[in-house]
């Protein structure tokens, strides 16, 4: 039970991770019905940000994790407004290949800026009071369970548990959140009443990139290397765990995020570490063939 229990717990760990990088791809779906495919390329410039930021900068890590989301955010709506917007009027199929070259691009440039070898990212950053508090919680979860959780896993849980509270309450609650929901129902309808729709895309290009660069440097916490297609397999897992809750829906994505995490973790601890990346692929079968609109999902009347 301890090791199911262990299983579990690094499972919503990782899971978080794919949640906050789902939360991008559902929300671009939602509004563009568009799959960015490049999403996970930047959860990997995040990353790099944050390392050079605190390599050069010597910032700290929120003042890493903050330079992070902005320069990620500012790439998003570079991403939107240079390769998407203008192929809006187009065929899906052209903006989808657009969305693999942007990917390629991302890599491949990561490559030639960032140098092919993997870096050490300094994870001896969690320091101070926050990483004794951690640490404290951590300590007090062993002693009564049993199972051992990293504070770097604390950390994710609690940041991924705080942005996507935070989403949610911004997406329901705010007038920017409200036009966000308005433009995903009905761009058309949304225009005619005088949401600026090219703004808001941009939005939602802004804040899901935002969330992908904190998934970054919070994995480079724990993992303590980045590299520049450390975003390839994150950014398919995170897609599965969109379309898993329900593509276009955002607490959908979160709940896709976590099981996808858990998913992961069980098969690692029970069959094998071969199968850690094929049971992201099953899962997407299995719900494509079951359940294509997701857990949260539902079929909606196409118009012709």
């Amino acid at each position: 039970m301890v090791e199911f229990a262990q299983l579990l717990a690094q499972g919503i760990a990782w899971g978080s991770v794919y949640a906050l990088i789902a939360l991008g791809y559902t929300m671009v779906y939602g509004v563009l019905r568009l799959i960015n495919f490049a999403h996970g390329d930047v959860y990997m410039v995040g990353a790099f940000i944050a390392f050079y930021a605190i390599t050069y900068a010597h910032a700290g890590l929120f003042a890493a994790l903050v330079i992070a989301m902005a320069g990620c955010a500012l790439l998003g709506v570079i991403i939107e407004r240079g390769a998407y917007r203008p192929l809006r009027a187009h065929p899906r199929l052209a903006v989808l290949i657009t969305a693999i070259g942007v990917s390629l691009f991302l890599e491949n440039g990561g490559q030639l800026l960032f140098g092919p070898q993997p870096k050490p990212f300094p994870h001896e950053l969690l320091t101070g009071g926050l990483a004794s508090g951690l640490a404290s919680a951590s300590a007090a979860i062993e002693r009564s369970t049993g199972v051992i959780i990293a504070k770097e896993q604390l950390l994710i849980i609690a940041a991924a548990l705080i942005m996507m509270g935070g989403l949610q309450l911004f997406v329901a609650k705010t007038k920017a959140g409200k036009a966000i929901r308005a433009v995903a129902a009905d761009r058309g309808a949304a225009s005619l009443m005088g949401i600026n729709t090219d703004t808001i895309i941009s939005l939602t290009f802004v804040i899901g990139s935002a969330l992908a660069a904190a998934a970054g440097v919070l994995v480079s916490l724990e993992v303590a290397q980045i590299d520049p297609i450390m975003g390839l397999m994150p950014g398919l897992k995170a897609f599965v765990a969109a379309v898993l809750g329900g593509i276009g829906n955002i607490p959908g994505a979160m709940i896709g995020g976590i099981i996808m995490g858990i998913a992961e973790y069980l098969v690692v601890g029970y069959i094998s570490s071969s199968y850690r990346d094929a049971i992201a692929f099953a899962i997407l079968i299995i719900i494509l063939l079951l359940k294509p609109t997701g857990i949260t999902g539902k079929g909606a009347v196409e118009k012709v």
